[in-house]
This record gives C-alpha cells, sequence and structure tokens, in this order.
C-alpha cells in the first residue's frame, strides 16, 4: 500500500513507524526540514519538505498512484484542504484528517465532509479520543491502562504486579486451573522494559506490569485476584479545562450514576468558558499547582485528580502535588513518552497517552481485513486488534489450537452471537464472530494475513 503521511510531529512520524514497519511505501510530507529528515533517518520512508496543501508538494510525494493520505499536520485547515486537493487533484480513494477544533466536529455539521463537499473519509478527534481515555481510567482506578472492546462487552486493563498480589510466582496454566469460571486472559507482560505475550507455564513476578483481557463483570473479580482494591469514584478535581478537560467534565455531568467533579484552570478566559458551558461543576481559576487553590477544591478529599493541561510537566508536577495534600489517586495526561518511566517513582497512578490514542484511531481504519477496534500499547511495541471474523478469512471453522498464530498473538476474547466467550484450545472461531486479538508490533503483518477478505468480498 502506498500511503502519504502529512505532517511529521509526534502522531505522523508514529503512523510512518507503524506502515513502514510493515512494508509499506510510505512518504512523509512536513514543512519543516528538521522533522523530515528525522523520519528519513529513522524509518525507512521518503520524505519532502513543503506544505501539505499545496498539489506540487503532493505530486512530489507521488500523490498520483498513493492508495491513502493521512492528513496530520498541526492546523485544522491544512488538514481539510490537504484532503480536498488530494481528492480533487489525484483521487485518493482514502482520506484521513485529524481534527482537533469542536466546531468542525458538530453532528450537525457533519455533511460537511461528504464527497461532494469536503471529501474526507474518516476524522479523528485527539480532543475526544482523549477524553474517553480519560473517562476509562477514573473507571479503571486500580489499571495505569484500560480500553473497552467487543461493543463496550470486555476491556484491556494495564495491572501493575505489587507484593500484596495473592498469585505472584504463579504459573499462568495454574492460574487458569484455579479460576477456570473467571473470563480473564493475561494476553501481555513487560518486565526489565520489555513487553511479550507470555506462555502458559510463565509466571508473574513483583515489578511485573501485567496487560490483561477480562469481561466486564469479571473485572472486580480479576483485580482482586491481582492484589487491587476498586473503590467506587464519587468525586474528581480536573486540572485543566481546555478540550479535554471540559469535555471529560461534561460527560462526568451526563452520567446516570454522576462522579462530582470541580475543575481547576489558569486562563481566565478558558476557566470563564468552561463556567458557561457546564451545568452542575464548579469551575475555580487559577494555577494546579498552588497548595491553597487546592484545598479550597477540597483535594484531601477527592477520590481523584484528572491532570490534563496542555504541559506535560505541569501535570505531572500538580499530580505529585495533589497526592501531597492527600488525594489517592493521580492521573496525568502526557504526551512525551519519555516521561513515562518517571509516573511510577514520583506515585503517579495512570497516565493518558494523546499520541497513543490518536495512534490508535488512525489505525483502526488502515489495517486490513474487517478491523473494528486498534489500541496501541506501549511506545507501539504491540496492539490489541479487535475484528469481524469473514467468510474468506483463514480463522473461519478453526479450532484455536489448529489456527497457527505466530509466537506473539495471543486472542483475549470472541463475541459469539452477543456472548464474549473466553477462548480455549478447543474453541471453534466461526463466521461472524468477532475476535480480540493481543499481538506484538512485528506480527501485525501475519495477523493483517489471518484476517484478510478475499477481493471478491468487495
Amino acid at each position: 500500500m502506498k500511503v502519504i503521511i502529512c505532517g511529521a510531529g509526534q502522531v505522523g512520524w508514529q503512523i510512518a513507524r507503524h506502515l513502514s514497519g510493515e512494508k509499506n511505501d510510505v512518504t512523509v510530507v512536513d514543512n519543516n526540514p528538521e522533522l523530515v529528515r528525522r523520519a528519513t533517518d529513522t524509518l525507512d520512508v521518503q520524505g519532502i519538505a513543503g506544505f501539505a496543501s499545496y498539489p506540487d508538494v503532493l505530486e512530489q510525494a507521488g500523490a498520483r498512484d498513493a492508495d491513502m493520505i493521512i492528513a496530520a499536520t498541526h492546523s485544522d485547515e491544512v488538514n481539510m484542504v490537504t484532503c480536498q486537493v488530494a481528492h480533487s487533484v489525484f483521487s485518493i480513494p482514502r482520506k484521513i484528517a485529524r481534527l482537533r477544533s469542536q466546531s468542525y466536529l458538530t453532528a450537525i455539521y457533519s455533511d460537511l465532509y461528504r464527497r461532494d463537499h469536503l471529501p474526507i473519509d474518516v476524522v479523528i478527534s485527539p480532543e475526544r479520543e482523549v477524553a474517553e481515555a480519560a473517562l476509562q481510567r477514573i473507571a479503571s482506578p486500580a489499571a495505569f491502562d484500560t480500553e473497552k472492546f467487543l461493543g463496550g462487552r470486555a476491556h484491556l486493563l494495564g495491572i501493575s504486579i505489587k507484593e500484596e498480589c495473592p498469585v505472584v510466582n504463579t504459573p499462568l496454566r495454574q492460574l487458569s486451573d484455579l479460576f477456570s469460571t473467571l473470563r480473564t486472559i493475561v494476553v501481555g507482560i513487560r518486565r526489565d522494559g520489555r513487553l511479550f505475550a507470555p506462555e502458559p507455564d510463565d509466571q508473574i513476578f513483583v515489578g511485573d506490569e501485567c496487560y490483561v483481557f477480562s469481561v466486564n463483570e469479571d473485572i472486580p473479580r480479576t483485580m482482586e485476584i491481582f492484589g487491587k482494591v476498586s473503590k467506587k469514584r464519587e468525586r474528581v478535581v480536573i486540572i485543566g479545562g481546555g478540550n479535554v478537560g471540559l469535555s471529560v467534565a461534561l460527560a462526568l455531568e451526563e452520567q446516570t450514576d454522576r462522579i462530582r467533579a470541580k475543575v481547576i484552570e489558569r486562563s481566565r478566559k478558558i476557566a470563564e468558558k468552561a463556567a458557561d458551558t457546564l451545568e452542575k461543576t464548579i469551575v475555580l481559576h487559577g494555577d494546579g499547582l498552588d497548595a491553597t487553590l487546592l484545598a479550597e477544591a477540597n483535594i484531601d478529599r477527592a477520590d481523584a485528580v484528572l491532570c490534563v493541561t496542555d504541559d506535560d510537566k505541569t501535570n505531572m508536577l500538580a499530580a505529585v502535588r495533589a497526592k501531597a495534600e492527600g488525594c489517592p489517586m493521580a492521573i496525568a495526561l502526557v504526551n512525551d513518552p519519555t516521561l513515562v518511566p518517571m509516573m511510577a517513582p514520583l506515585g503517579i497512578d495512570a497516565f493518558v497517552n494523546p499520541r497513543a490514542t490518536t495512534v490508535s484511531s488512525i489505525l483502526r481504519h488502515i489495517r486490513h481485513g474487517k478491523v473494528l477496534e486498534v489500541y496501541s500499547i506501549g511506545d507501539a511495541e504491540a496492539e490489541m486488534i479487535e475484528a469481524e471474523v469473514l467468510s474468506t478469512s483463514p480463522l473461519a471453522g478453526q479450532k484455536i489450537r489448529d489456527i497457527d498464530f505466530p509466537e506473539g498473538v495471543l486472542v483475549g476474547g470472541i463475541l459469539k452471537g452477543g456472548k464474549v466467550v473466553k477462548p480455549g484450545a478447543d474453541t471453534r472461531i466461526e463466521e461472524g464472530d468477532v475476535v480480540a486479538l493481543f499481538s506484538m508490533a512485528s506480527d501485525v503483518p501475519e495477523v493483517e494475513r489471518l484476517l484478510q477478505v478475499s477481493i471478491d468480498f468487495f
């Protein structure tokens, strides 16, 4: 597949990394020559320095025979014009655009993106994706990472293994025997900085970070088995009242079992906008690092603090300060993946990575086969892929034991007729089933082959 990626920032670079690693023909376009040079020096891609919306620049990038264009520059307007040029001048079949402004995303204006208006096939909203990820972190407070799958019936949970974990040093095979009715599978383990798909005889050790796939009803029991106590969240303080913080606060207001929230925002203009928009949420104007203001927000009585300003270091410091003032749980939004290893030493319980959420959204629309969901794990080390099994897939009609999965691939769960089934060696995957697969990055092309449909499907 020939792909043009416009924008060589964190998201564009990560998408280029994924696609070039899978032997696609990738060209990166950016008006910053340094970012283009970084991409071409570190990845197997071609690079063009120039404005992505210019027809001559796109032609130089090979737009005349491109299969897809991904517009992920920092400007919504450049991304929109790029897709228009890609459609009108070069007839590129698939166009994906990242749009940040909420005004462009209002449902009543959705006709804007029709092929005869502004032809964008897929619109990705980082703020909405990040807000959803933040809400999931609040809902699963004992997990450092979480993502929903199979129509929201199951979740992938990241769990840090501490000394109080009852199943430390227990082989996974034995766990399956001990808790035979538990619909939970350990699909990934990070140990000493390396992520891998475990074998049945592998054990869990203190210090491991485990990724487990669990049916929703079994999550409380799963957390208990792994030594985690889940407490209901009733009060949350949100530091940062911009698009992400405001989206989270609005969503919390709309929940039936409402969580009471308070928002702290440094900018008076943004704070006033948030106060005007929110009906049941108190908005405080001031610095989220100010201990006096945190006390006014009753941080010591809050169940969690969510730090979502536009500065990584501010978020981390605010999280540390909030915990020092008595808040039991801190969640920080962090764009820079090199800062993530500092989270645990600083006592930050969970994080949201906007880059990972945006990359996951884009990958969902790139993967071959009838892929419904993709979640990028860690620093693009692995993916959780949800896909419908079609009649032309090599998986259809096969028992799991008879499928030649790569070593780095595990089946987390199967949705059969609206019910989530825990996979076993004798479980047969049928046409119409929806499977959730954990795959190391190097094995993703083989997973795509297993999910691939024949040309007559189209």
